[in-house]
């Protein structure tokens, strides 16, 4: 089988039966023409010639050309699954030897208790003006730091994912696959100001189900959380990424300093392994650290 439509095949396995997010389609894709391109210039132009030392030297290139190590680590699952898809096809598992390095595991970036109510508390205040953006935008920071959500899944919602009197959100994650997560009284109370005030000001008819609008009247998009996220996280005090997401690390974290099970932060987050919600033990750890250093008078 020729390698392009090796790779091609593969990405289409993805899609259809793995149900991978398009985010990562994208990055699979971008790593498997690379492999692609790679296996031309050397000459191996069919997965039958394709084998371990290939793959090596297209990941040492990599490395080579300063490659991030969690770039590498992913290039080395991607080859390895490629490799998979091609013996369950009848050839050889061209990577099934293959160890590409460990990802670094760097914690990520939580906000304390009082920079989150601060954060909460200016977009309360700006909301109360009852301008449409200001209530949709503290619904959809209540709603990712009370849920702990992607902002995918947070962009994703419909009016009817969200039950109000049981105080929980019908959530799409990861591999299409469903979970309920639950909110508070103050992230319900922002989304019922925002259904009843904001959304019918912005709403048109081609806003269908959606939870969230954008200025327009379509689904809120997933770039517009972000730039709203980015410019409160820099006001914030604390360093550490801009990203959205920071604000469903300080969920986790705040969840599991108040004592909550580890296996129920896993639900909540939506997440496959409980080896991937365990950074925030560290986190923890860490904080817990730090304020034994700051108090305990023989630290």
């Amino acid at each position: 089988m020729p390698v392009d439509a090796a790779v091609d095949g593969y990405l289409v396995h993805l899609e259809r039966e793995r149900g991978l997010s398009p985010h990562t389609l994208r990055a699979y894709r971008g790593d498997l023409a690379s492999l692609a391109a790679h296996c031309e210039a050397a000459g191996v132009g069919a997965t039958e010639a394709l084998d371990v030392d290939v793959v090596r030297d297209w990941l040492y290139a990599a490395s080579e050309a300063g490659l991030a190590t969690a770039t590498i680590a992913r290039r080395g699952a991607a080859a390895r699954g490629l490799g998979r898809w091609i013996a369950a096809r009848g050839g050889g598992d061209v990577a099934g030897r293959l160890r590409s390095p460990k990802r670094e595991r760097t914690l990520p970036r939580v906000l304390g208790r009082q920079a989150m109510d601060a954060m909460l508390a200016s977009l309360a205040a700006e909301a109360a003006e009852g301008e449409p953006a200001a209530l949709r935008d503290l619904a959809a920071v209540e709603l990712l730091y009370a849920s702990a959500l992607r902002v995918s899944e947070l962009v994703g919602l419909d009016v009817d994912d969200v039950d109000l009197e049981r105080l929980t959100a019908r959530v799409t994650g990861k591999g299409s696959k469903e979970r309920v997560v639950p909110f508070g009284r103050p992230a319900l109370d922002a989304v019922v100001d925002w259904l009843r005030i904001g959304r019918p000001a912005l709403a048109t008819a081609a806003s269908g189900p959606a939870l969230l609008l954008g200025a327009r009247g379509g689904r809120l998009g997933q770039r517009r959380v972000h730039e709203l996220v980015t410019r409160l996280l820099e006001e914030a005090p604390g360093g550490g990424p801009h990203g959205a997401h920071a604000l469903r690390h300080t969920a986790a974290t705040h969840l599991l300093d108040g004592g909550a099970d580890l296996r129920a932060v896993q639900e909540l987050l939506g997440h496959a392994s409980l080896g991937t919600t365990q950074i925030y033990t560290h986190v923890s750890l860490d904080r817990l650290a730090e304020a034994y250093r700051t108090a305990h008078p023989r630290a």
